[in-house]
């Protein structure tokens, strides 16, 4: 594991971590929202109306979080297809986790394969929740068998605090300690040689502890980003994705 900083500064493994409840009530506003800070209101046209770049250099799976639609990835996609890049965008329903993040991973991995068949390479790029989803289909629905590269972004690989002020399966799933995250963390060996880069701020009031999205089967980066939702918006987080994911 390696972990920078654009402070210089280093990150270790998440530790106990006493939240204020104060915190975990902006933490609240802010899943309650849906991370609406980045989301572009107009409605999503991203099937249907939808046209691939013409030979694309490479195809990706952009996976959204908890209570999202795929929306906040609006900027970083035109982004990306500027410079060739196929962008898939499912849509995880119900995406409250309600039916658990197994579920979920089973709904992406049809999607992946109704848009590109069961061998054409993809790599993903997972937001908050999306990087767990994004997790189990790679590590137990045979996904990392056609991924080569796995960028998660303010993912909550050690569970977050924020998770007990939802009721849902997929909440309970994403709470420090859990069964699922213990079993994820058994089976990140089925991800071989797959690069894989994580990337958190530690503003984050939905990720806490900060250092959950710290991951010692990824690069770790950390960037001082305002807000959650803000990661999908940054220059600075998106140009570090963009080159790695090109080169």
């Amino acid at each position: 594991m390696s972990t920078c900083s654009a402070d210089a500064s280093s990150t270790g493994h998440p530790a106990d971590f006493p939240v204020k409840p104060t915190l975990l009530c902006l933490a609240a506003c802010l899943i309650a929202s849906g991370s609406g800070l980045a989301r572009n209101p107009e409605p999503l046209r991203f099937r249907g109306t939808y046209h691939p770049p013409e030979n694309p250099v490479r195809r990706v799976v952009l996976v959204h979080g908890f209570l999202e639609n795929g929306s906040t990835f609006r900027m970083f996609r035109k982004r990306l297809e500027q410079q060739r890049v196929e962008c898939l965008v499912p849509k995880l329903r119900p995406s409250d986790g309600r039916g658990g993040l197994e579920g979920l991973a089973a709904l992406l991995k049809q999607d992946i394969e109704a848009a590109y068949g069961v061998r054409q390479p993809i790599s993903i790029i997972a937001f908050s929740m999306g990087g767990l989803v994004s997790r189990y289909y790679l590590q137990n629905l045979g996904g990392a068998s056609r991924c080569d590269k796995l960028f998660t972004i303010s993912s909550p690989h050690h569970g977050t605090q924020t998770a007990w002020l939802y009721p849902t399966k997929g909440a309970e799933q994403m709470r420090p300690g859990s069964q699922f995250l213990a079993d994820l963390n058994e089976t990140q060996a089925k991800l071989g040689d797959m690069l894989v880069v994580s990337y958190h701020s530690p503003m984050d009031l939905v990720i806490l502890p900060t250092s959950s999205s710290v991951w010692d089967r990824a690069e770790n980066f950390e960037f001082t980003v305002l807000m959650h939702p803000l990661m999908l918006t940054s220059d600075a987080v998106l140009t570090n994705i963009e080159q790695r994911l090109l080169e």
